[in-house]
């Protein structure tokens, strides 16, 4: 590779594969010594095509889930069978891996910044800003960028826009499938928010038992299919349905969550 060659975002590979190699070292033992994370379907990740990919997952934290995530994809690219064991995968990461985050959330900081750099498309949210209620128009320059990212690799995006559960999925999800037409693979992710803080940067309880399921990528008709239709059969994939629910409301649900991370201290 070229010292200084580029990807379409003007990031330097060889600076930006440091910086996973860097961050990957040091977040390793999250997912492996602090707590233990299950995979399933990482044979999935080896049959997908090098680019046009879109993830579509469930949030839980800012960061840990994307970090995750990455680790997941380069250890099964490397041939490990749903498992994180020995770290050498990282060493020679897949660079054309990209996710989608707001804009505000990394520019917070010097650390977020750096995390923009190893990867993210940042996207000004069109309900959401400085923690309030805002009605915006999209972004074209946005969605273009998204299409830059799917040109080039694999894009993550986690179609609610919010760490709640349960919260309805942003139909841009349905626009950005319908006009790029990417093989979309649905990943449920759970446990993170019992392990971590919000942003996903303090370990907040140890041995949580967290989990990752990748399934198989999902059937769609790109040009038939309506958005709404997208959005339901979504929200039916990441398990963020409201049928989920079964018992609890929405309500009594996000509840339960806030009592229990309320009992919760974190540890040194």
């Amino acid at each position: 590779m070229p010292l200084f060659k580029r990807n379409p975002f003007g990031h330097i590979l060889f600076l930006k594969k440091w910086l996973i190699r860097f961050f990957g070292l040091v977040s390793h033992g999250r997912y492996r010594r602090f707590n233990d994370l299950t995979i399933e379907g990482s044979e999935i990740i080896r049959s997908l095509p090098e680019k046009n990919v879109l993830f579509v997952s469930n949030h839980q934290t800012y960061f840990a889930d994307v970090a995750a995530m990455l680790h997941v994809f380069n250890a099964s690219l490397k041939g490990r069978e749903n498992t994180l064991k020995n770290v050498g995968y990282i060493w020679n990461p897949k660079l054309n891996i990209y996710y989608i985050a707001a804009r505000e959330t990394m520019k917070a900081g010097l650390l977020p910044k750096i995390f923009a750099y190893a990867g993210s498309i940042s996207i000004q949210r069109t309900w959401r800003s400085a923690g309030k209620d805002v009605n915006r128009q999209v972004k074209m320059s946005d969605i273009s960028n998204i299409g830059v990212a799917l040109n080039d690799g694999w894009v993550i995006t986690f179609p609610q826009g919010t760490t709640t559960p349960f919260k309805p999925l942003r139909r841009g999800t349905a626009h950005i499938i319908k006009t790029y037409k990417p093989v979309v693979v649905p990943i449920v992710i759970d446990g993170f928010r019992r392990a971590y803080d919000k942003k996903g940067l303090n370990i907040k309880k140890r041995n949580v038992l967290q989990s990752m399921v990748i399934k198989e990528p999902m059937k769609i008709d790109y040009e038939n299919e309506s958005f709404d239709e997208i959005v339901s059969k979504i929200e039916m994939e990441i398990e963020q349905h409201p049928s989920f629910l079964k018992v609890l409301s929405v309500e009594e649900y996000k509840k339960q969550e806030d009592e229990l991370n309320a009992k919760r201290k974190f540890w040194s």
